[in-house]
């Protein structure tokens, strides 16, 4: 019985009309696509599409082991301007600059400050957010 559903359910489903599941985008030209990697973790990328999405990013080894790259991007907004984002990434995380981002809540500068006094005193946390010690 339990195979006639399924077989019934698999039949239902190779019959749905298959363009409710697509959507298909036009195909957007890239216009700039250059990229070196020296392969000692200098680096630096810029892409650049016909619809106005573009990115460059520069990028160096870190002091404690991670890449600090540094760019903008730009995005479209829905009034057909786009949005510049310059940021900064590296040991101090990622900082995005631009007229679109919002300003940091002055609630945040308190839990920072707060998880820094637990850090400071020892208190460690599981990859699930459970104090563990």
């Amino acid at each position: 019985m339990k195979a006639i559903v399924l077989s019934c359910f698999f039949a239902l489903a190779l019959a749905a009309p298959q363009q409710q599941f697509e959507q298909r985008l036009p195909p957007v030209a890239i216009v700039r696509d250059e990229r070196v990697d020296n392969g000692d973790g200098n680096f630096n990328y810029a892409f650049a599409a016909e619809n106005g999405i573009e990115t460059e990013v520069a990028g160096s080894p870190g002091s404690v082991g991670q890449s600090n790259m540094q760019g903008f991007y730009l995005l479209p907004r829905e009034d057909g301007s786009f949005a510049r984002v310059n940021f900064v990434a590296n040991e101090n995380g990622f900082q995005p600059e631009g007229d679109n981002i919002p300003a940091v809540p002055e609630h945040v500068f308190e839990l920072l400050r707060i998880a820094e006094e637990q850090r400071a005193s020892g208190v460690q946390f599981d990859d699930q957010g459970f104090r563990i010690n």
